[in-house]
């Protein structure tokens, strides 16, 4: 129970890490808002954790729509009297190809969703942490953003962007008692990692284990893994960590 009494709101945790640091984030206390643009996700993830005996309410919100992530969050203070956490998760992957083939509208959205996102959420959640007397921040990097592949050009610097500003973040809000940090996790099976082997027609056994052949610790991240790195970070545990960019990537980037 390192949460409890904690509200925290994690965004895209309709699936993936952001589903996994969810149900982590129940079973120690928090009670959680389960952000997803998709209501059906965000709503199944939110009762799943409530039958295990959790606190949760889902939110379909649009992590690019500032409006929508301010009534989010008035809602969440007014509901259950502050804020504790925002795990800002929500992100879109590019697909594994040359960088002059994206097109113009790919590399805006990859910015949108992974990077303006922050800034948005940033708007609406720093004065609510404030209020409470600080609080922490945790957004979701990779290590695309410490050591770039080729063919995932501009998603790395989206990521590389991340990191930057979470430790910019984390330098303006230490006098708020406000602590930011950012995981670094290297490809999981999730949603995204067909889009970063560069499709499903590419996205073989022999190419799976290629890139296997590049992590010490011989497998893929699993949400669990990154899950447990943010309870850590979410915890009073961290009280005096603040600005750091943890990789969770099985020696990755050694």
């Amino acid at each position: 129970m390192r949460l409890k009494g904690k509200v925290a709101i994690v965004t895209g945790a309709g699936s993936g890490f952001g589903e996994g640091i969810a149900r982590r984030f129940a079973r120690e206390g928090a009670h959680v808002v389960v952000c997803d643009m998709n209501a059906e996700a965000a709503e199944r993830v939110a009762a799943t954790l409530r039958s295990a005996g959790g606190s949760a309410t889902a939110s379909a919100t649009d992590v690019t729509d500032g409006a929508a992530i301010q009534a989010m969050v008035d809602r969440t203070v007014a509901e259950q009297g502050g804020l504790d956490i925002m795990v800002n998760n929500a992100g879109v992957p590019q697909r594994n190809g040359p960088m002059l083939d994206v097109p113009e509208e790919v590399f805006d959205r990859i910015f949108e969703v992974n990077v303006k996102s922050i800034y948005l959420t940033s708007k609406a959640v720093v004065p609510a942490l404030r209020k409470r007397g600080g609080g922490a921040i945790i957004n979701t990097a990779s290590t695309a953003a410490l050591s770039p592949r080729p063919g995932l050009t501009w998603y790395n610097a989206s990521k590389g962007a991340v990191v930057t500003m979470t430790k910019s973040m984390a330098v303006e809000l230490a006098a708020d008692q406000i602590r930011v940090t950012c995981l670094c996790p290297v490809v999981a099976l999730t949603g995204m990692t067909a889009e970063f082997m560069g499709g499903s027609e590419k996205d073989t056994p022999e190419m799976r284990a290629k890139f296997l052949a590049t992590i010490p610790l011989g497998r893929m991240s699993t949400p669990e893994d990154l899950a447990n790195a943010a309870l850590y970070l979410a915890s009073d545990e961290a009280a005096f960590i603040t600005g750091v960019a943890l990789e969770v990537d099985g020696g990755r980037c050694i």
